[in-house]
């Protein structure tokens, strides 16, 4: 199971890194990690999509054919379309959301910033988000962005992941850790 993960992570890694040189070169990041943000959230979204991107049923020509359609729809720029081509030809789709992941991930190291992963129990408002920022920023010393998903099983509080510390504060963690004490205490 751990070669696989590496393996992954290995493929992602050198089609993130080729691309972040090539978009430097071409000063266009910030166009690439918009665009990419953007696939994420149609990966996020589509169940057919990520069925798309992994079905063995269908050949090379008619997967890449499909996300580069998918890809155009979206507007993305001429380099992360040809690297979606790229990946499609190589017949490594099903690696598209790790190679999206590690380029994000190396532009935020590269730029010293740190991505916190907040889960709630309710999407939170910009207002939140904002002191949610303010708050790790004076904690982590760096530029934080905020990767926020919502998990409506916390009912309330929040899950907080930066690097590789956690802060559970949600009311379903609590009502855990009760129910483990009066067990305990039976």
């Amino acid at each position: 199971m751990a070669s696989d993960a590496t393996g992954l992570s290995g493929i992602a890694g050198r089609y993130a890194t080729a691309l972040y040189d090539l978009a430097d070169e071409h000063n266009s990041l910030d166009a690439v990690a918009d665009d990419l943000r953007g696939l994420k959230g149609l990966l996020g979204d589509s169940k057919d999509l990520r069925y798309l991107l992994s079905s063995p049923l269908l050949d090379r020509s008619q997967q890449t054919s499909a996300v580069l359609a998918v890809v155009a729809a979206a507007g993305v720029t001429d380099m992360t379309r040809r690297l979606v081509g790229v990946v499609g030809q190589n017949r490594r789709l099903f690696a598209l959301g790790a190679v999206i992941d590690q380029f994000l991930q190396i532009l935020a190291t590269r730029r010293g910033e740190v991505t916190a992963h907040i889960t709630s129990a309710r999407t939170l408002s910009d207002q939140q988000i904002n002191a949610l920022t303010e708050k790790l920023r004076s904690i982590v010393g760096n530029k934080v962005n905020i990767e926020a998903e919502v998990d409506e099983s916390l009912l309330g509080g929040l899950v907080v992941r930066v690097g590789s510390r956690m802060v559970d504060t949600s009311i379903r963690s609590k009502i855990q850790r009760m129910g483990r004490a009066m067990r305990a205490t039976a």
